[in-house]
C-alpha cells in the first residue's frame, strides 16, 4: 500500500453519496471524505416507562462522575443496591404523564428529531449557501438513544471528516456540557481516522438566543388572559459546591436572567430560582418549588415560569414545572400558573441553531 492516499473531497456543488477516489489499489477499503457532520446533542430520555427501560436510562445517567461528584466506592453500591431498585418506577410514573404515546418515546426525543430534520432542511434550502450541500444534520443523545457513539459513526460513514458536536445547553456546566465533550473523545478515542472535532461554545448570552427567547415569553405572555405579578426564571439546580470548586453555570444562568430582563423589560417581575434537586446537599438557591409555595402563602394570586436553560420541553418542564410547582400553587392559595413553553422546534429555536452554525462553523464554509 501507498505511504499515503488521494481522495477527492465532496464539492457544494455536487455532493455524491460516496465521492470519486484516485490512486487507491483495488483491495483499499471505500473512503469518503469533504463532509461536515453538524451532531445535536440533548440530555437523553429512556425507551419507555416500565422498571428495566427506566432503570437502564437511570443507571447511565447516575454513575456519570460528572453529575454525581462523589467517591465511586460510596457513591455506587448506594445507586445499585437503594436507588435504583425504587427510583425507576417512581419516575417511570412521572414519564407516563408527558409520554408521547403516538411515537413512543419521551418528547425530548421527539422534539430533539424534529429541531435536526429542520435544520437540516433550512440547511438543503440554502441557509448557509453554496457550502450546504456539504453539511449533514444529526441528533443524539448524551444518555440513552440513539447514542452519541452510533450518530458520530454514521455521520463519518456518510463522509464527514469535520464534526461539530452541538450540547443543546446554553449555559455551560460541567454536568451536562462537559460530559458531552467526554463522551464525543471518548468515540474517537476508538476510531482510527478520527474526523476533527468541534466542540459548540454556550451561547447564553448570544442576541440570537437573548432574542428568541425574549420573543417566546412576551408570545406566551399575550396569550394569558391574566397579568402574572411574578414571573419565575428557573433553572436546572446544581450542588452548591459545584459552583464552589469553579463551575460557571450560576454566573452564565444569572447574566442570561439579567439580558432577558433587559430586552423584555420585564425586570421587575423576575425572579430567579433552581429547580430539581436530588440528594441530601445543598443545591444552588433559591429552590423553585419552596418559592412558589411561598408566593403563595404571601397572596401572590397569578405567576408564570419560564425556564431557558431547556432547549426543549421535557420532564423537567412538563411534569415538575407544569405539575408538581403549579399543584403546589394552587394548592397554597395561588389562582392562575402560567409555564412558557420551551423554544423547542419554533422558528425562534431554529433561528439560534442556524446563528450558531454560522458562528461554530468558520473557517470550515
Amino acid at each position: 500500500m501507498p505511504e499515503f492516499c488521494e481522495s477527492q473531497s465532496m464539492s457544494s456543488a455536487a455532493v455524491p453519496d460516496r465521492p470519486q477516489v484516485a490512486h487507491l489499489p483495488a483491495e483499499h477499503p471505500p473512503v469518503a471524505s469533504g463532509r461536515i457532520g453538524v451532531l445535536l446533542v440533548n440530555l437523553g430520555t429512556p425507551e419507555g416507562t416500565g422498571y428495566w427501560p427506566m432503570r437502564s436510562y437511570l443507571r447511565e445517567f447516575l454513575s456519570d462522575p460528572r453529575v454525581i461528584e462523589a467517591p465511586r466506592a460510596l457513591w455506587l453500591p448506594l445507586l445499585h443496591l437503594a436507588i435504583l431498585t425504587t427510583r425507576p418506577s417512581r419516575k417511570g410514573r412521572d414519564y407516563q404523564k408527558i409520554w408521547n404515546v403516538e411515537r413512543d418515546e419521551g418528547p425530548l426525543k421527539t422534539i430533539t428529531r424534529s429541531q435536526s430534520e429542520k435544520l437540516g432542511g433550512w440547511i438543503v434550502a440554502g441557509g448557509l449557501g453554496d457550502a450546504g450541500g456539504a453539511i449533514v444534520v444529526d441528533w443524539a443523545m448524551r444518555y440513552g438513544r440513539p447514542s452519541m457513539a452510533s450518530r458520530i459513526k454514521a455521520l463519518q460513514e456518510q463522509g464527514c471528516d469535520r464534526l461539530l458536536v452541538a450540547p443543546l445547553y446554553p449555559q455551560y456546566c460541567a454536568a451536562t456540557s462537559a460530559t458531552v465533550a467526554d463522551r464525543a473523545f471518548d468515540t474517537l478515542k476508538k476510531m482510527r481516522w478520527q474526523p476533527t472535532l468541534r466542540i459548540a461554545a454556550p451561547f447564553y448570552d448570544q442576541p440570537a438566543y437573548i432574542a428568541a427567547v425574549a420573543a417566546s415569553l412576551r408570545d406566551g405572555l399575550a396569550k394569558l388572559d391574566f397579568e402574572p405579578e411574578k414571573i419565575l426564571v428557573s433553572w436546572h439546580g446544581i450542588p452548591k459546591d459545584y459552583l464552589d470548586k469553579g463551575d460557571p453555570y450560576y454566573c452564565q444562568c444569572a447574566k442570561t436572567t439579567r439580558l432577558l430582563g433587559d430586552a423584555t423589560g420585564l425586570s421587575d417581575k423576575f425572579v430567579m430560582t433552581f429547580q430539581s434537586r436530588l440528594g441530601p446537599k445543598e443545591w444552588l438557591q433559591p429552590y423553585t418549588l419552596e418559592t412558589v409555595k411561598g408566593l403563595a402563602a404571601q397572596g401572590t394570586k397569578n405567576i408564570a415560569l419560564i425556564a431557558p436553560g431547556f432547549f426543549a420541553d421535557c420532564l423537567e418542564t412538563l411534569e415538575e414545572l407544569d405539575g408538581e410547582n403549579r399543584e403546589a400553587f394552587l394548592d397554597d392559595g395561588g389562582e392562575n400558573f402560567a409555564l412558557i413553553p420551551c423554544l423547542n422546534d419554533s422558528r425562534e429555536a431554529l433561528d439560534v441553531l442556524a446563528d450558531l452554525l454560522r458562528r461554530e462553523l468558520a473557517g470550515w464554509i
